[in-house]
């Protein structure tokens, strides 16, 4: 590996996260964090996501007028990335507009494609610049893209929504035949724009058409709404084949396995490289067994690139390469036997089996952060949390919070939060600008002008992150010293109009992903408890501590934090041993999620939606980690969690989407090519969700559809 190469790779998956380089010239220039999601359509981009365990994929990205020179060159540095991290990395080939679930799930705010690349000149800056002057059109329900289009009225339809991108002024436009949930998905790219190309300097307008600024001159007309041709599928539902991958003759060979699914796992041996051919849904999978000979592995990549030419599949054809052990849900499941080893980690994710993925997990704990390097590299922390904090609620303007009461958030405000520390002498600044889920559009409207304040005032040093009620990073999580974050139900804590609190409440305590532990305030309601997690009762005469089957003793911990916060003598209650006035105090006893899959999943769940906005009905998966807000009101959703399927209708879906769910979800499970069949499928509406439904999401609220989010968005334009 070149000299400069080993300088970029030094630090390539030291911290959990997402690291992006650029092809220019032939070697590798990091692209800002801040444009993350940015990809001018001349070029190559190489991208590395590690996760805390560690574990690693490896993106190589490739515009559609980039060069023969710069595909190849995003190869070769692939290659070498696999190489410097052990050969462990999952591969993945991306082309423009034809990109994997799993790239288009690290971009949640969608993804967008500039004009030009490096041979026009072009570079990668965060910028303040307010003569930025450019047209995006955006489309995409679930998996979005904005595309840099000619700025003139012809390139725009009434089917879909544009950014018209002035600097300091961003105007979405949204044509006459778009749904409120396209609307709400572009105003995203928006907000994205605003806060990490501008710094959070920029102002949001929204234009319906008839409404249009004359930034473009006199309108022309606007054309009819554009058909999408591409058929969505049920992603990798077709049957697949699978070949056996063989250098013994001196020249790569490919050899029939199985003509179709399901497959045996036992079929594949350690010692050879196999391919999955699932060409006709534009997929290829290339597994490399850990004791195939080092020529077979390495050239993976390549092997997958010719068979796609043997076969005459189009070049959008995505590919990617598993080393055993790494295997994806979407690999697994033309499996009819498969079992992972114990190597797995957490609950959703499986985890490379070699040297790099022995690293023991290590409990999130703020206090012994600075003696564990170990813990820091997995946490992505910036320090140990212990810099001088300063909290700040939002009102007309920034009122200070009572330090005693840190860590305490309610839904219904907003906070500002300043962290300072050293870092290498310098005194470093992090403005968290914390949204709860129930403030209120001024509210909204004034922590984003208090922020971009508080930025000014220190000279536009510190570094922002907006932060919306239930995404708080790990690092914002340590500012607490151990405490878990409590978010209380709605209402507000500003002084004279602070929200009584109810005579029974009910906390859900659940440590995420990356170690982290919320306790939310949830309705005292038997339903919303959970097997997987901690909850803590409080009644006017009586404080309970109840443990799911599945909790986990950071969550224990985290209760005695509440506890005393609530004050009261603690009953610990064990799930199936509580008593009579633990119910009583609830309401009476519900069916609540006692699924154990959320505790100790193979598969994760996977959210689709379905849709006939297009004319036709598709269904399109939801890319990355979902949340509620990915549920569509104007469609019916599919929710798979392996031993079972919910279909859920939106209030607004049309007939034929409601109609038509019932035989789509019947087919995905029928063609499943893992040979799953007969699962029970439930039916669920908007607003009656079950807990069995509703335990899949965290914090679940029942009253997120009372208020219209699109108008709280430009609210706090």
């Amino acid at each position: 590996i070149a000299v400069g190469l080993l300088i970029e790779f030094a630090e390539a998956g030291k911290q959990p996260g997402l690291q992006v380089w650029r092809i220019e010239n032939m070697d590798l220039k990091p692209v800002p964090k801040a444009l993350h999601g940015n990809f001018y359509t001349g070029d190559a981009y190489l991208l590395l996501y590690t996760t805390s365990a560690p574990s690693y994929c490896i993106h190589m990205w490739l515009g559609e007028e980039c060069s023969q020179d710069e595909s190849g060159a995003a190869a070769i540095f692939a290659t070498q990335l696999d190489d410097f991290l052990g050969g462990g990395p999952v591969q993945f080939r991306e082309v423009q507009n034809f990109e994997s679930n799993t790239f288009m799930g690290y971009f949640k705010s969608g993804i967008k494609y500039k004009k030009g690349g490096v041979a026009s000149g072009f570079k990668h800056v965060v910028t303040n610049d307010a003569n930025v002057k450019r047209l995006l059109h955006v489309k995409g329900r679930r998996i979005i893209r904005a595309t840099e289009v000619d700025m003139t009225w012809a390139s725009f339809n009434k089917g879909d929504c544009f950014l018209i991108d002035l600097g300091k002024d961003i105007y979405q436009w949204c044509g006459s035949e778009c749904n409120r949930f396209e609307k709400l998905k572009a105003s995203e790219v928006a907000i994205d724009i605003r806060d990490n190309e501008r710094n959070g300097r920029a102002k949001l307008h929204r234009v319906e058409e008839g409404e249009e600024p004359q930034v473009l001159g006199p309108i022309t007309g606007i054309a009819p709404s554009i058909p999408d041709d591409d058929k969505v599928e049920v992603s990798n539902r077709k049957k697949g084949a699978l070949y056996m991958i063989s250098d013994a003759s001196g020249s790569m060979k490919v050899s029939v396995v199985a003509s179709s699914s399901p497959f045996k796992q036992a079929m594949l041996s350690q010692e050879d490289c196999y391919i999955l051919d699932n060409g006709v849904d534009k997929n290829i999978f290339v597994w490399k067994g850990p004791k195939a000979n080092l020529s077979e592995r390495k050239a993976a990549m390549a092997a997958g690139q010719e068979f796609i030419k043997e076969k005459g599949y189009s070049n959008k054809t995505q590919i990617q390469v598993l080393p055993a052990g790494s295997e994806t849900t979407l690999f697994k499941q033309f499996f009819s036997d498969w079992r992972d080893k114990d190597e797995t980690t957490g609950p959703t994710k499986a985890y490379t089996i070699g040297r790099i993925a022995k690293v023991d997990q290590v409990p999130f704990d703020a206090s012994t952060l600075h003696t564990n390097k170990a813990m820091a590299a997995q946490h992505g922390m910036v320090d140990d949390g212990t810099g001088k904090v300063q909290i700040w609620r939002v009102e007309d303007d920034k009122v200070p919070v009572d330090p005693s009461s840190y860590g305490h958030f309610y839904g219904g405000d907003c906070y500002l939060i300043l962290y300072s520390y050293r870092l290498g002498g310098r005194e470093q600044h992090i403005i968290y600008t914390w949204q709860g889920l129930k403030c209120t559009k001024d509210e909204l409207a004034a922590s984003a002008f208090l922020t971009v304040k508080l930025d000014d005032s220190m000279g536009g040093s510190p570094v922002q992150v907006r932060v919306t009620q239930g995404q708080e990073p790990p690092h914002l999580m340590s500012l607490f010293q151990g405490k878990p974050m409590i978010i209380h139900s709605g209402g507000t804590s500003r002084k004279g109009g602070q929200t009584q609190a109810a005579s029974t409440r009910l906390f859900h305590i659940r440590q995420s992903s990356n170690r982290a532990t919320r306790a939310v305030e949830v309705d005292a309601s038997s339903s919303n408890l959970n097997t997987n997690d901690v909850f803590v009762l409080k009644t006017s005469s009586a404080l309970f501590v109840w443990r799911g089957q599945g909790a986990t003793d950071e969550e224990m911990d985290a209760a005695k934090h509440v506890t005393s916060f609530l004050g009261g003598s603690v009953t610990q209650v064990s799930e199936s041993k509580e008593p009579a006035e633990f119910w009583s105090a609830l309401g009476g006893k519900q069916d609540y999620q006692t699924s154990k899959s959320l505790r100790n999943m193979v598969k994760p769940p996977r959210l689709f939606g379905c849709s006939n906005k297009t004319g036709r009905l598709t269904v399109e998966e939801v890319p990355g980690d979902f949340t509620q807000s990915d549920l569509a009101t104007d469609d019916v959703m599919l929710l798979d969690t392996w031993d079972q399927i919910f279909i859920w209708v939106g209030n607004d879906a049309n007939a034929e989407e409601r109609n038509g769910a019932p035989k789509i979800a019947k087919d995905y499970v029928d063609s499943d090519p893992s040979g799953r069949s007969g699962l029970p499928i439930t039916t669920i509406k908007q607003g009656a969700e079950p807990p069995t439904f509703t335990g899949w999401f965290q914090a679940w609220d029942a009253k997120m559809w009372d208020t219209d989010r699109l108008a709280k968005i430009f609210g706090c334009s």
